[in-house]
């Protein structure tokens, strides 16, 4: 087998997963070398080399080599991940900082394993209002305010997410 960049390279285009981490080995420690000097934390930098692998992957019928390298391709791709995470990271910080600060009023104990199983299965838009709103109390103006949707929002997700895990829990008790 063929085991230059070209060659990898030919087997990725064909389907080859196995091509593809002889790349991913060859070349994964320069790149995280290369996301590491742009990102402040090491595991966006990760993040920044998987990204970059998982698009080569994905857009292998349409990927560029330069003198039949995927290297500058990738180098290129984990900038833009690198840029895109630290936007991301920025909004995050942005956004915990703008979210009150409230007191924690009660603990989970082994007796609410039901419900935080139920919480879990709620899709992750109810659950971040049921967990600032029920677990947090905040009160639904802050909630729209900190997740940057409309109050109204907040009420309906509320209401779902409460009658889904009314329901599971009772399914629940039912079972028992």
């Amino acid at each position: 087998m063929d085991d230059d960049d070209a060659g990898l390279w030919n087997r990725v285009r064909q389907g080859d997963e196995l091509a593809l981490a002889a790349l991913f080995d060859r070349y994964e420690t320069r790149l995280f070398r290369h996301a590491t000097r742009l990102l402040t934390h090491r595991e966006d930098a990760k993040d920044a080399v998987t990204v970059a692998f998982f698009e080569l992957w994905r857009k292998r019928a349409s990927v560029r080599l330069v003198e039949g390298s995927p290297l500058p391709w990738l180098l290129t791709t984990v900038a833009n991940c690198a840029r895109n995470l630290e936007r991301s990271s920025r909004r995050y910080r942005a956004l915990l900082d703008r979210a009150p600060v409230a007191e924690a009023t009660h603990t989970p104990s082994h007796d609410d394993s039901t419900v935080l199983s139920a919480l879990k299965r709620l899709p992750e838009r109810e659950q971040a209002v049921v967990v600032l709103s029920v677990l947090e109390g905040y009160p639904e103006r802050e909630i729209a305010q900190a997740l940057g949707i409309p109050a109204g929002t907040v009420k309906s997700r509320l209401a779902r997410a409460k009658a889904k895990l009314r329901d599971e829990i009772a399914l629940e008790g039912a079972r028992a």
